[in-house]
This record gives structure tokens, C-alpha cells and sequence, in this order.
């Protein structure tokens, strides 16, 4: 199976994340990306951002009361996708924000696509230098509950997740 090339967007939309301008004002942090999708795209050549399926910094708290459980709910019942997902958390001593990849194999998609996304994701994940924090999630049980994601970013020492405790 060919491996799929990564497109510049999605490239762009990484960097971009990865990036916190210190200097940047309210206009570019309400713009910044909070958790984006990324699909294969239709000809299954191509690892391409999914349309609309994003939650910026400037909707949370106001059309996005929880950006995690929105993420969640973002994802398709029965398909493959990659997500990058900028989590709030304290710990014990600090608060701290890390980018998470996510991939999203769940139980009912099609046998094909499971292949095409689990042989792609080191594609992927190539372009995604720097990213501490990877989970692949099987079904909505394993992202129902904050805990999971919470052991993921530093097991026992977090204390909250996006402002929520655990």
C-alpha cells in the first residue's frame, strides 16, 4: 500500500498549533486551533484537514462549553480519523497545555479504512515533530471517560482537564 502524503495544510494547521505566540492578541488566540480532524481524502491518496470539523480557542466557553467532550462528539461513529487536540491540564504544581494525536479507530469502521489510517499514521505522525502525547482510541468508551486522557498526559499528578477536575 502506497503511504500517503500529508498535505501542507494539515502541515501548517500542526505548526501553527504546535507554536504559542506569547505576543499574540485576542484576535489570534480566539482563532487558535483547540482540536481539528484529519481525513483521508477521497481518491485515498492524501491526508487532508476534515471540513469544518474544528474547535477554535474563541468558542470555548461561549458556543463550546467543553472543547473536550465537543472533540468527542466531532468524531464519526463509524469511520477512521486523526485529531490533533491542544489539552488544558494542571497538575499538582503547574498548568500546562500539550498537543495530543489522537487516532480514532473505532470497533465499527470498515476493515479497509482501519488499514488505510493505521498504515498511514507514522506519515502522519512523521510531519508532527515534536508531539509528546499519542492515543489511539477504539471506541467512545475510552474517550467517555476524561481519566484516560488525563493518565495519558501524566498519569496520577493531573488534577484537571480543561478547567474540570478528574
Amino acid at each position: 500500500m502506497p503511504s500517503l502524503k500529508v498535505t501542507d495544510e494539515v502541515i501548517a494547521v500542526f505548526n501553527d498549533m504546535k507554536v504559542r505566540k506569547a505576543q499574540a492578541n485576542e484576535e489570534e488566540k480566539k482563532r487558535r486551533k483547540k482540536a481539528i480532524l484529519f481525513c483521508l481524502s477521497k481518491d485515498l491518496k492524501n491526508i487532508v484537514l476534515d471540513d469544518g470539523k474544528e474547535i477554535l480557542l474563541g468558542d470555548v466557553g461561549t458556543t463550546v462549553p467543553d472543547p473536550y467532550e465537543s472533540l468527542v462528539k466531532m468524531l464519526p461513529p463509524d469511520d477512521c480519523r486523526y485529531a490533533l487536540y491542544d489539552a488544558t491540564y494542571e497538575t499538582k504544581e503547574t498548568k500546562k497545555e500539550d498537543l495530543v494525536f489522537i487516532f480514532w479507530a473505532p470497533d465499527s469502521a470498515p476493515l479497509k479504512s482501519k488499514m488505510i489510517y493505521a498504515s498511514s499514521k507514522d506519515a502522519i505522525k512523521r510531519k508532527f515533530e515534536g508531539i509528546k502525547h499519542e492515543w489511539q482510541v477504539n471506541g467512545l468508551e475510552d474517550l467517555k471517560d476524561r481519566h484516560t486522557l488525563a493518565e495519558k498526559l501524566g498519569g496520577s499528578s493531573v488534577v484537571s482537564l480543561e478547567g474540570s477536575p478528574i
